[in-house]
Parts: C-alpha cells; sequence; structure tokens
C-alpha cells in the first residue's frame, strides 16, 4: 500500500511517501480503505520524538481516517464490505475494568492511533469494529475524517467532564486549532456564551462566524484575564477551556470563584509554573481529559451527522505532500482541520 512513514525521528524531511505492506484484518477487526485523514498536532510531536516513546519503525502517523470497509476478519458481523465509516483513534483493550465500564479512554493498555500504532497517513488500516462509526452513502468523508478526534475530545471534556451549562460563561483560549473549533461549537450548543482568545484578527473573525459571542485579541490585550473580569461585571468567567498550558496563569485568574478550567492538551509546552493560591483560595477546579468514550464518540457523531455541529477544514494536501501539511500545522497557519487526500 502506500503510506508515509519515517525510519528515524526528525525534521518534515525524514518523512518518506512510498510502499508499506499492508495491514491484515485480525479476529474481531475490519480492513478499512482510507480515503481522508486529518492531522493533529500529535502528528508533529511523534515524529520529533520524546524520550521513552518506542515505536515500531518505519512508523504512520495518523489518527483521523474515514473510508470503505475493504475486508473483514472472523468474527466481525456488524459491518459489511463497502459500508462507509469514520475511525475512532481511542484504542482501548476491550477487556479491563475500564474498558468493561465503558469507560475505555481510561483503558490500562490505551493506545492512540498514529501515537503508539500505526496510524491512517496510508492507504489501509485496520481495526477492531468497536473502533468504527457507520457513515450514511452521502456523508462527506473528508467531514467524517476532520471531526473525529477533537470533537469527541471536545465533547468529553465539555460535557461530561466539565458539565458546562446553559448561559455559563466559557472562555477558550485559542482560535485556530481543530478542538478550539470544535469547543467553540459544542459551547453554542450547550447554550453558553463564548468567549475566544487569540492572537490573530482574521482567526478571531472566523471564530465569531462559528458562533463566539465575543473575541479578545491578546496581542492588544495580554492581560486578557483582566478583560474577562470586567466584562463579567467582576465576577469571572464559569469555565475556561485551555489546551495551550502555558496560559494557565492567566486562565485561573480569569475563573469565578469555584470555576473550572479545562484541558486536553499542552501545545504551548508541558512545564509551567502555578499560583496555587488561585485553585485552592478560589475553590477552582483544573479538569483534564483525554479522547473520549466509545459510547461519547457515538453521541457526537450523531450530532455531526444531524448537521447540528459542522466540522472545519482548513485545506487539503495529497498524501504524498503530508510534510508541508504537517509544516503548516506546526506553524500554526490553519484555522480547523488540515486533510490529506489518499490516493
Amino acid at each position: 500500500m502506500k503510506a508515509v512513514f519515517f525510519r528515524r525521528h526528525g525534521g518534515p524531511e525524514v518523512l518518506e511517501f512510498g510502499d508499506m505492506p499492508g495491514p491484515e484484518p485480525k479476529p474481531g477487526e475490519a480492513l478499512i480503505r482510507l480515503r481522508a485523514a486529518a492531522l493533529n498536532r500529535m502528528d508533529v510531536m511523534v515524529r520529533i520524538g520524546w524520550p521513552g516513546l518506542r515505536l515500531e519503525l518505519p512508523h504512520i502517523n495518523g489518527a483521523d481516517g474515514a473510508g470503505e470497509v475493504a475486508g473483514l476478519g472472523m468474527g466481525v458481523s456488524a459491518l459489511k464490505l463497502g459500508e462507509r465509516v469514520v475511525v475512532n483513534a481511542n484504542l482501548g483493550c476491550g477487556t479491563c475494568e475500564f474498558c468493561s465500564s465503558g469507560r475505555d479512554n481510561l483503558c490500562l493498555d490505551w493506545h492512540l492511533l498514529g501515537e503508539t500504532v500505526r496510524g491512517t497517513y496510508a492507504q489501509y488500516v485496520s481495526l477492531p469494529e468497536r473502533q468504527l462509526y457507520r457513515l450514511p452513502d452521502d456523508f462527506d468523508l473528508n467531514a467524517a475524517a476532520a471531526a473525529a478526534l477533537v470533537y469527541q475530545t471536545a465533547w468529553h471534556s465539555m460535557v461530561k467532564r466539565g458539565r458546562v451549562q446553559a448561559g455559563e460563561r466559557v472562555v477558550i483560549v485559542g482560535a485556530g486549532g481543530g478542538v478550539n473549533t470544535a469547543s467553540i461549537q459544542v459551547g453554542k450548543l450547550l447554550g453558553a456564551h463564548v468567549t475566544v482568545v487569540g492572537s490573530s484578527p482574521e482567526k478571531l473573525k472566523q471564530a465569531e462566524e462559528l458562533g463566539a459571542d465575543e473575541t479578545i485579541d491578546r496581542t492588544q490585550q495580554p492581560d486578557w484575564s483582566k478583560v474577562v473580569y470586567f466584562a463579567t461585571n467582576k465576577r469571572g468567567a464559569d469555565v475556561v477551556v485551555d489546551n495551550v498550558g502555558t496560559t494557565f496563569p492567566l486562565s485561573l485568574r480569569a475563573l469565578r470563584k469555584g470555576g473550572r478550567l479545562l484541558t486536553v492538551g499542552n501545545s504551548g509546552g508541558p512545564r509551567f509554573e502555578i499560583d496555587n493560591r488561585h485553585i485552592f483560595a478560589r475553590h477552582l477546579s483544573v479538569i483534564g481529559s483525554t479522547m473520549s468514550t466509545i459510547g461519547d464518540f457515538a453521541e457526537v457523531m450523531d450530532l455531526l451527522i444531524a448537521g447540528r455541529l459542522r466540522p472545519v477544514i482548513d485545506s487539503t494536501f495529497p498524501l504524498s505532500e503530508a510534510a508541508a501539511a504537517q509544516d503548516r500545522l506546526w506553524t500554526g497557519g490553519n484555522f480547523g482541520k488540515i486533510m490529506l487526500e489518499i490516493p
């Protein structure tokens, strides 16, 4: 099969486009002929590598993908050849105490597709049938792939972990990333008042077009927590969605007493200092999560199919130009998801 892969960690130059052996479906798995894949910042982090990361090389990036069922392993009964599906990249073992209780994103042997196992920058991938969501024949495969990871992540964080309620004030730090564009829409679907903090006037305008009630340009207002404070009559926000990490000090200051900071990542870096007095003296909660459960994935995909949420696509590259696509993602030029078209 055609795929993009790397044999060693490094810059975008380590990515190769060529032939690799295709996977064979194991019992309980379906072989998917991928037509579309989407990028995530995790792809670049894995390509660069970090201490302790162990991969079977050559490695294939990619968590998001959509296509058709091309083969069935023994015991697969819910899928048929030719059916269109989207991939759920949250890989639980299916048997541990967490998977058995429907909390598979807490799995004791958890993996993320494209991170520790080979992913979707390829013509084929083989996955357990529980990881696949059946799509209507007329639903766009690019839209499905663009939505899969970021919408389940935002949904689990905001709905299941953060318990965002109608009428609450929600601040989202960052405008253009996939999880942020999903969070704007999820917040509005829940009936929240959404404020987006960003540094690009163009992206902030696009955030307003997605439904943001107001925006704050942090290049003009570096201490944007004060803007939030006064905009809420000196009360503060109920919820701050902060997947940057290094902005936690401002996010904590922007919260009301008893407020919640939600986080699913650290695009600004994993290590930073916070003033713990903000947390205990003001009864704040810092709530983390990763991906979602299989049940959450079905919930949010149902909403996408129904048109109540709309994935945002920035641009599309041929699979062979994955290095250029990753460069656009890593330098922050995108608003929404960057796609790969698989030949």
